[in-house]
């Protein structure tokens, strides 16, 4: 009902000049003041695109949105407002001051890659972000470069033809790597959400973000066995002379020979005697077992003879695995606010060792050889299909792509933070990384070759098989050699750590975000340590006698072909079920520029059938798994494959479930609401909400809608949250 009392009171506003904005009082506002307020944040070359914004339009009103915004209707969509600047007197229900938010008023900054001139602050009081853009690049680069890096990319290299492989490999890094990381990187920061609430863009479609969770659940549990079997080392590393140098220990076997206790099976000191017993010499070579071998396999792991077989828990992985999940859990306490410093340390340290190894390394007898072996081309191998599948496959798992973690880490960016930029300068640097990891692994297994006589090819592993057999014995040849295996170890310790601060982030990230009510952000913390002792207690079966068969068989199934579904799919949705002319608008709303040509290309047409191919050539070249000479039971593969559709399941299973739950009179209705983006979609914050995403100002009185008294004390404001249920508040008038 519209009564003369309402009609008087938003007249005598008016006549007074009042400055705030009354909530539903919309047109019934000084417009001498509203010319005033500040329009919201456009990027200026935007704003010159959009040209000159009328001063009753919306977008001139002042208004900011926080975790508990107003909804409005606008072509059916909600939008989220809450009046500017005083957004905690708001929050708390108490008068509103009159704000000064003219133009002069703003200062240009340029925080956490932002774009320059921006007209209000660009953060989310409630959510967080990034102290400053280093710790976004460092966090990435942490998360992008982990184990994978040091013990994949240089035997991969070096089987598939060596510096030939390089070819193949940029060119799926140019094609598939850079485009598919800046697609993620600018999905989750243009919504500000992780990796479940993005999918607000075609909610059908979110069980993609549970594939990525059940992803970042598998790698996370088992990947933090590693580090703490790194956390192992290094800690046996603390003594005069590592325990794997000799073959005097309890658990050694008549096979052991060690190069430092039988100089006689090097090339340079074998006697007469034995090189003439070529059949002698070739018995000693095959029955030969190191020291760190026999370490590994029967101190460390205590190996049982089959994946069914757990046996006994080993105390001293399961203290490292405990000693492992605290680091984490302290690092991630307070969220991105902790991490964010940590990663100063985590994600620079390991490059400061690489480096030091590698002078080390390249100063060493015989480490030309094994350079030489790591880069030499073989020009006829370039031709084979499957040297171009597994550098498509490597670029693809390397950058982390479909974890999920790529999305979150960008949710926390501000909203014109260069992620264009960043995307470049990551891929690259995660590149770089592997071709340089490749050098320090090569000059050290070539002077271990040099040392055995042997090919560099014969010492040569990868996966665990490098980093604690090979690279361990080839360190005891050097003089102060815990030196350096503290070094070694302390490496792969950060880079494992980087990887799981992301990974852990995923998964309470999307949680938290889900559940999105106040309660549950003030503990974020609880949550943080509820995930973290759920980690621990799953990868307690990893620790058993039978733990390293397990840890193989989720490395090689938990992300293998599952990653390229989800990645295949998630660029479809975005390209042809949501529109690329819609993402390409919403990325130059963000960046002030639309991709370029070259990515646009990528995104909708290279980018997936790469991707494809993959997917395609993962399953030609399936291989049964093996460990060394075990062969795994076909139920451990059935196992396997279970935990690869355990991902990939979610996607249809919630497609089928939301499109049960959707309104629509026929089959095809159903089907077009389901997909649509839903009301909330878009950014974060109402001053980034420009053009389509621009809310309307409620209808004045005149309107002829009728408008209930209002309280001359106190009003009650609707006030909704990103996700936050619809709760009251009363709010001083």
């Amino acid at each position: 009902m519209v009564g003369k009392g309402a009609k008087g009171m938003l007249q005598a506003v008016e006549e007074a000049g009042d400055a705030s904005v009354l909530p539903g009082a919309g047109r019934g506002v000084n417009e001498r003041r509203r010319r005033t307020l500040s329009t919201p944040s456009v990027h200026p070359k935007m704003a010159a695109a959009q040209g000159p914004v009328d001063a009753s339009s919306p977008e001139q009103m002042s208004w900011r949105m926080t975790s508990h915004p107003i909804h409005t209707a606008v072509e059916g969509v909600s939008h989220s407002l809450h009046p500017a600047e005083p957004g905690e007197a708001w929050a708390r229900g108490e008068a509103i001051p009159t704000p000064d938010t003219t133009h002069e008023a703003h200062e240009d900054k340029s925080e956490n890659g932002a774009m320059p001139n921006e007209a209000i602050k660009d953060h989310s009081l409630q959510r967080g972000n990034w102290g400053n853009q280093i710790e976004f690049v460092l966090t990435s680069v942490g998360y992008a470069v982990g184990l994978g890096n040091v013990w994949r990319f240089p035997y991969l290299c070096y089987r598939n033809g060596g510096g030939a492989f390089l070819i193949p490999y940029f060119i799926m890094v140019t094609f598939c790597g850079i485009p598919v990381f800046f697609m993620e990187l600018s999905f989750g920061q243009f919504a500000s959400q992780g990796c479940l609430g993005v999918w607000r863009i075609s909610p059908m479609f979110k069980g993609v973000g549970y594939g990525m969770i059940v992803v970042s659940t598998y790698i996370g549990i088992y990947y933090n066995m590693v580090v703490s079997i790194a956390f192992y080392y290094f800690f046996s590393s603390l003594t005069s002379v590592l325990p794997w140098t000799y073959c005097d220990n309890p658990w050694n076997t008549p096979d052991c020979v060690s190069v430092l206790d039988n100089p006689n099976i090097t090339k340079s000191v074998q006697p007469p005697a034995l090189l003439g017993n070529v059949s002698q010499a070739l018995n000693l070579t095959l029955q030969r077992t190191s020291p760190s071998e026999e370490y590994w396999k029967f101190y460390v792991l205590k190996m049982s003879d089959d994946i069914g077989n757990f046996g006994e828990v080993q105390v001293h992985l399961l203290s490292c695995l405990f000693v492992s999940w605290v680091v984490v859990f302290l690092c991630l306490m307070q969220g991105i606010r902790t991490s964010g410093k940590v990663v100063y340390f985590t994600a620079t340290f390991p490059y400061v060792v690489l480096t030091i190894l590698f002078f080390r390394g390249v100063t060493l007898e015989g480490a030309s050889t094994g350079i030489k072996y790591y880069l030499t081309p073989q020009w006829d191998k370039i031709l084979e299909a499957k040297v171009w599948g597994d550098a498509a496959s490597q670029i693809f798992y390397s950058l982390g792509c479909a974890w999920g973690g790529l999305i979150t880490m960008a949710s926390y960016n501000k909203f014109h933070n260069n992620c264009y930029r960043d995307s470049v300068v990551i891929s690259i640097t995660n590149c770089a990384t592997s071709i340089y990891a490749g050098f320090v692994i090569f000059s050290i297994l070539g002077f271990m070759a040099n040392h055995l006589g042997e090919d560099v090819s014969s010492v040569a592993e990868h996966g665990p098989g490098l980093a604690f057999v090979a690279y361990p014995e080839a360190l005891t040849l050097l003089p102060i050699a815990p030196l350096w295996s503290l070094l070694f170890f302390f490496m792969l310790i950060l880079m494992g750590l980087g990887t799981q601060f992301c990974l852990l982030e995923t998964l309470v990230t999307a949680l938290v975000d889900e559940v999105g009510n106040e309660w549950i952000l003030q503990r974020k913390s609880y949550v943080t340590l509820g995930i973290a002792v759920a980690g621990f207690l799953l990868g307690i079966p990893l620790t058993s006698q039978a733990g390293i068969y397990w840890l193989l068989l989720m490395d090689n199934y938990a992300a293998s072909f599952s990653l390229v579904i989800i990645s295949c799919i998630m660029c479809v949705c975005i390209m042809y079920i949501y529109g690329h002319q819609n993402y390409f608008q919403d990325v130059q709303m963000m960046l002030g520029f639309p991709p370029p040509l070259f990515f646009q290309i990528c995104w909708r047409v290279i980018s997936p059938a790469i991707i494809f191919l993959i997917l395609i050539f993962l399953l030609i070249q399936y291989e049964t798994i093996t460990y060394n000479e075990y062969q795994y039971p076909s139920w451990a593969e059935a196992i396997g494959f279970l935990m690869a559709l355990s991902s990939v399941i979610c996607i249809p299973f919630y497609a089928l479930f939301y499109f049960r739950i959707t309104d629509g009179d026929t089959f095809l209705q159903r089907l077009k609401n389901s997909t649509k983006p839903s009301g909330d979609w878009g950014p974060a914050l109402l001053e980034h909400r420009t053009g389509r995403y621009a809310p309307t100002i409620p209808p004045s009185p005149e309107d002829g809608l009728e408008f209930q008294p209002l309280d001359p004390d106190k009003a009650q404001i609707p006030m909704v949250g990103s996700n936050d249920p619809i709760r009251l508040q009363d709010s001083q008038m």
